[in-house]
């Protein structure tokens, strides 16, 4: 599956059906009179966030969504049919934002959130509703209100506890492969990530999601290398994780590059508590791995920690850490305490 995290899109509520012009003609019934009934409710653009999805790549291929117009109104009082609302689903996680990128309208971040974006029209009055004592034969009638339009982007923000990030090749395609159930591409060169990647981490009875975003060098924030979109997937984390080369040419550097691409993005990300983590210990000693952390603490790291992805050492105290900065339940978690409620006393299944 393609990944895309932004795409513009046009919306449209429907119109407000017509009132009808209409005269009662009954045999016996006499005089007659005007039993035109109300045009119909246009129809909404509705928003919904479902489970399953994680990606935008759906709106590449339609881009223009417009709901039905109402029913117009007939003889005898009829009123006409509302349509109904059109329901656009995106992932949890999905902004919607103005035209021009400045405003944020809505924002997603649970499953069955709901939002009425755009309201259609109301119906136009038939010339039944325009009877007066003075007026009985009324032939006058509202054609329907319009129904709202605009242009919108969505920009997709994946929802993770926990943030990896790191220059490329620091080793965290193969982090998090061996942390979690990720399937992430490993190789030995640089960007092997091109797009973000989620990984479910069970660790000591607990469940929290980690997200790998492609690597970041020096002038991201201006668009060097892959630029720094993908920072806004990670805004939304608790804790990140800074994966650091121990085989680099400089760690402090890399970590003061690192830092620095975060604060030019801004956002909040540079306050994020970060876990310093030293990774592929397998190629070097702990006494080089120890001399590394003490000039990375020198520096400005609070703790940095000593791992490899590669053969998993190290790693389990770096998971204890991430653990006491998230909540006691995670929404991995919850999501999968609901699921379990869901069930029978019996065991079986049963729908929702």
């Amino acid at each position: 599956m393609h990944f895309l995290d932004q795409a513009k899109i046009y919306l449209k509520s429907g119109a407000g059906g017509p009132g009808a012009v209409s005269f009662r003609r009954e045999k016996y019934v006499e005089y007659g009179g005007p039993d035109g009934g109300n045009g119909g409710r246009g129809g909404d653009i509705v928003f919904e966030a479902v489970a399953g999805l994680n990606t935008l790549i759906d709106f590449r291929y339609t881009q223009h969504f417009k709901a039905a117009r109402g029913g117009h109104g007939m003889g005898k009082d009829r009123t006409g049919a509302s349509a109904k609302p059109l329901v656009i689903k995106v992932p949890v996680g999905t902004q919607i934002l103005s035209d021009e990128k400045d405003e944020v309208l809505a924002d997603f971040t649970e499953v069955g959130q709901r939002i009425t974006f755009l309201e259609g029209g109301l119906g136009g009055r038939g010339n039944a509703s325009y009877k007066t004592a003075t007026n009985r034969a009324p032939r006058q009638h509202q054609p329907g209100l319009p129904g709202e339009e605009m242009w919108v982007w969505l920009r997709l923000k994946l929802l993770a506890d926990v943030g990896l990030v790191g220059l490329p090749n620091a080793g965290k395609s193969t982090f998090i492969n061996a942390v979690s159930n990720a399937q992430a591409k490993v190789g030995d060169y640089a960007f092997t990530t091109l797009i973000p990647k989620l990984g479910v981490v069970r660790h000591k009875g607990r469940e929290f999601v980690l997200a790998d975003i492609p690597g970041l060098i020096e002038g991201a924030a201006d668009g060097a290398g892959i630029g720094d979109r993908f920072l806004g997937h990670i805004e939304r984390c608790r804790v990140l994780i800074h994966l650091i080369d121990i085989a680099g040419e400089d760690p402090v550097e890399a970590m003061q590059i690192v830092q620095g691409e975060l604060e030019a993005y801004g956002a909040g990300l540079e306050d994020k508590p970060q876990l310093v983590a030293l990774n592929k210990l397998d190629l070097a000693d702990s006494e080089l791995g120890a001399a590394f952390a003490d000039e990375l603490i020198a520096a400005g790291a609070e703790q940095v920690f000593t791992v490899s992805g590669a053969s998993g050492a190290g790693i389990e105290p770096l998971l204890d850490a991430v653990l006491s900065y998230l909540p006691d339940r995670t929404a991995t978690e919850t999501k999968a305490v609901e699921v379990e409620d869901e069930s029978d006393d019996d065991g079986e299944w049963s729908p929702i």
